[in-house]
C-alpha cells in the first residue's frame, strides 16, 4: 500500500533546479528514502525525464556500493566511508550525455568528504542533486559553513494524522486513539496486528535508534543512556533540565552521573531526531528563559514502546501530537510564560507564572495555543484561557480540545476548536 507524502513531495518539486543541494533530514524510518526514491522518482518519470537521466544511489546498499567497487562490509570493519573518488568516477560515467541529470543520494553521510563532493556538483549546471541524512550532525555547524548558501533542507517527520488517516480503515475517533498509541512510523502503521506494531516499534528502538546512537557516539555506559531515555519517555511535556535529571538518577538509581553527561546524552537523542527540546519564552519580557525546558518525542509510538505501553496519559500524548503537527507545518514552537502579580491571603503581592502550551511563529505570523484534553465546565475553560487574558497583543489565541465542539470564538476573540478539525485541516489555525 502506498502512502502519499504530498506535503513533502510538493516541497521537493518546488525546489527543483534552484541551484542548491536539496537535503532531506529526519528520524530513521520516517520515509525519507521512499519520498526520494519512489515518490519523487515517479514524479520525474511522469514529468518526462528519461530514466537514464535519473541516478539513484544508496550508500547503505551493498548492491549500489558494488557498482563503484566498494564493500559495505569492509567499510563497516574499517569504520570508514565510501571512497569519494570511486563514486565521482561512477557519476561521471553515468552523466556523459547532454541535458539535465537528477542525482538522488540516500544516506550520503556514509560517503567520505561528502561536503566537498556535493559542493563540486553544485558547480555543474546539468546536475540537480537531492540527498538524505538521518541525524542532525549531517547539518552540524561545520557542514552548514561548508554549505553556506548552498544547501536547502527539507525536514521530514513520521506520518501526520492526516497522512495516517489516508490509509487507516476506521473512523477519525478510533484513528486518533491508535495514532496516539502506535505513532506514525510508516512500516508500523502498515502492520495490521497490535502485537506486530508493538514488536516493530521495539525492534526499531533496539536495532536501529539505540544501536545507531551507540555506534555514532562510541558510548560505553549504555545503561545510563537507556535509563535517561526511560526518564524522558515518562515525562513528555514536563519541565526538566540536566540538573533535575541528575538528582533523579541519584535518588532512583543511586547513580553518580553528572549533569554534563546527561546534557551530552540528550544532545545525542536530539541529533538522532528522537526528541526535540522546546525552550520557554517570556511573552511579556520578550526573552527566552534558559532552564528548565520541555521535551517531546518525534513519534509517540516510539515513546510508548520505550515504556512498554504502560504509561499512556492522553493529556500529554495529545499535547505531543499537537506539537509535532505544528512543527511539521513549519512553525517554530516555544512554551510561553506569562508573568503576573497577585495578592496572597495576607494581601502581600507575589509573582506567579502562567503557562501557554505553545507559542508558534512563522515569519510575521504568531499563534498562542493551549492543549486542553477536555473542557467539562466553564471553570475549566476559564482556567485554560486565563494566560491568554493576560497577554495584551492582538495575535490569535486558540484552545484545542478533544471534546467534539464546533470551532467558535468567544467574547474575548479566543477560538476553541476540536483536535480533529485542527489535525485534518492544514489551514485550521490560519483560516478558522
Amino acid at each position: 500500500m502506498q502512502i502519499r507524502r504530498d506535503y513533502y513531495l510538493d516541497k521537493l518539486i518546488k525546489k527543483k533546479h534552484n541551484g542548491l543541494i536539496k537535503v532531506i533530514t529526519g528520524i530513521r524510518r520516517c520515509g525519507k528514502s521512499y519520498l526520494l526514491n519512489t515518490l519523487f522518482y515517479e514524479h520525474l518519470i511522469e514529468s518526462g525525464v528519461d530514466k537514464s537521466h535519473i541516478i539513484r544511489f544508496a550508500f547503505d546498499s551493498a548492491d549500489d556500493l558494488y557498482l563503484i567497487g566498494e564493500s559495505l562490509i569492509d567499510m563497516e570493519r574499517k569504520k570508514r566511508g565510501a571512497d569519494p573518488e570511486k563514486f565521482m568516477a561512477y557519476i561521471r560515467s553515468q552523466t556523459s550525455d547532454e541535458g539535465k541529470y537528477y542525482i538522488l543520494l540516500d544516506e550520503v553521510q556514509m560517503l567520505d568528504c561528502f561536503e566537498a563532493v556535493l559542493n563540486g556538483y553544485m558547480r555543474n549546471d546539468k546536475l540537480d542533486v537531492f540527498v538524505t541524512g538521518s541525524n542532525a550532525k549531517f547539518l552540524s555547524k561545520d557542514i552548514i559553513t561548508e554549505f553556506a548558501g548552498r544547501g536547502d533542507e527539507i525536514h521530514m517527520y513520521p506520518l501526520s494524522f492526516s497522512e495516517f488517516m489516508s490509509v487507516y480503515k476506521g473512523d477519525k475517533y478510533e484513528g486518533l486513539s491508535e495514532y496516539m498509541l502506535y505513532g506514525g512510523i510508516p512500516l508500523v502503521v502498515l502492520r495490521e496486528d497490535a502485537k506486530d506494531k508493538a514488536a516493530a516499534l521495539e525492534n526499531l528502538f533496539g536495532e536501529i535508534y539505540i544501536r545507531d546512537i551507540q555506534k555514532r557516539n562510541r558510548i560505553r555506559n549504555m545503561g545510563e543512556l537507556e535509563d535517561l531515555l526511560n526518564f524522558l519517555s515518562s515525562s513528555i511535556g514536563g519541565l526538566t533540565n540536566p540538573e533535575k535529571l541528575k538528582n533523579t538518577f541519584k535518588s532512583v538509581k543511586k547513580s553518580k552521573i553528572t549533569a554534563n553527561t546527561i546534557k551530552k546524552y540528550i544532545d545525542y537523542f536530539e541529533d538522532s531526531f528522537l526528541i526535540e527540546m522546546v525552550k520557554r519564552y517570556d511573552v511579556k519580557g520578550k526573552a527566552y528563559i534558559e532552564t528548565p525546558q520541555k521535551y517531546y518525542f518525534s513519534d509517540l509510538g516510539l515513546r510508548n514502546s520505550r515504556i512498554n505501553f504502560r504509561q499512556f496519559e492522553q493529556t500529554h500524548s495529545m499535547e505531543n501530537v499537537i506539537y509535532n503537527e505544528l512543527r511539521m507545518r513549519g512553525y517554530s514552537v516555544d512554551v510561553g510564560v506569562v508573568p503576573i502579580a497577585v495578592k496572597d491571603k495576607d494581601g502581600k503581592v507575589i509573582r506567579k507564572q502562567l503557562e501557554v502550551d505553545f507559542v508558534c511563529n512563522m515569519g510575521s505570523l504568531r499563534y498562542y495555543i493551549q492543549s486542553a484534553y477536555s473542557l467539562p465546565d466553564e471553570e475549566k475553560r476559564q482556567q485554560e484561557i486565563r494566560p491568554f487574558r493576560k497577554i495584551d497583543d492582538a495575535f490569535k489565541k486558540i484552545v484545542i480540545t478533544k471534546d467534539i465542539v464546533p470551532a467558535l470564538y468567544d467574547e474575548h476573540g479566543i477560538l476553541t476548536m476540536n483536535i480533529y478539525d485542527f489535525l485534518l485541516n492544514p489551514d485550521s489555525i490560519e483560516k478558522l
